[in-house]
């Protein structure tokens, strides 16, 4: 496994150059402090998960569109009502125009609902777990993520940990790809063998580089495509 530094070097040959790098990475892509993370709302918290669970396998132009008809559908996304979704609430889910009526997914609001409030219950907020939940055990919190929540598994669950501010990597393929590459892992497999060996490789090069997961994540992939 080679130095982060050699393998930010070619990020930066892939793309052109330092400042052609930093631009690609942005601001935009810093996560958000625990305190910040901490004052999120868990109706959030369940609207970020709703969204990226309706958008696997399916056109994220469309969701993104749909979005606001989502939560006016969702009723903000009130975690108390929706762990308690009535049959004819269901109904009526699976005939409004105004979202995508996906059963299974449908379905997915109320199971993440009952995690949500399950998780106020042991930590104060949902919230509260999220962004207390150390980095340096990402492979961790996608277990709880997979076995507690409904759909939140693989990437599903990553990206909405990323779109929350929450610090995070992501296993996309050219990530993965690079991992391969740099002998972290054999093959694409996400045995727990390979999940162990990614997060010690992630630890590694944040300790030894000073850049978040997030970084660190994406210049991974900038080095392959």
């Amino acid at each position: 496994m080679r130095s982060f530094e050699e393998i930010e070097s070619l990020a930066v040959e892939k793309k052109g150059g330092k400042a052609q790098l930093a631009s690609l990475l942005g601001e935009h892509n810093l996560p958000k402090s625990e305190t910040e993370l901490e004052k999120i709302g868990d109706d959030r918290w369940l609207a970020m998960f709703t969204k990226c669970v309706f958008q696997a396998g399916f056109s994220w132009k469309v969701i993104d569109q749909k979005w606001p008809g989502f939560e006016e559908a969702f009723e903000g996304f009130d975690i108390a009502r929706l762990s308690f979704l009535p049959d004819e609430a269901f109904e009526a889910l699976l005939k409004d125009t105004r979202i995508v009526r996906n059963g299974a997914k449908i379905k997915t609001v109320q199971h993440n609902a009952v995690f949500l409030k399950d998780l106020a219950v042991e930590h104060g907020s949902a919230a509260k777990f999220f962004a207390r939940y150390p980095v340096t055990d990402q492979i961790g919190l996608m277990e709880i993520l997979k076995k507690r929540g409904s759909r939140l598994g693989g990437n599903t669950g990553q990206l909405a940990l990323r779109f929350m501010g929450k610090e995070s990597f992501i296993l996309s393929g050219d990530v993965v790809n690079a991992l391969i590459r740099e002998n972290v892992i054999e093959n694409e497999r996400p045995s727990k063998k390979n999940l162990i060996a990614i997060q010690a490789a992630f630890n590694d090069w944040k300790e030894s580089s000073g850049r978040s997961l997030n970084e660190i994540s994406r210049i991974l992939a900038f080095s392959v495509g």
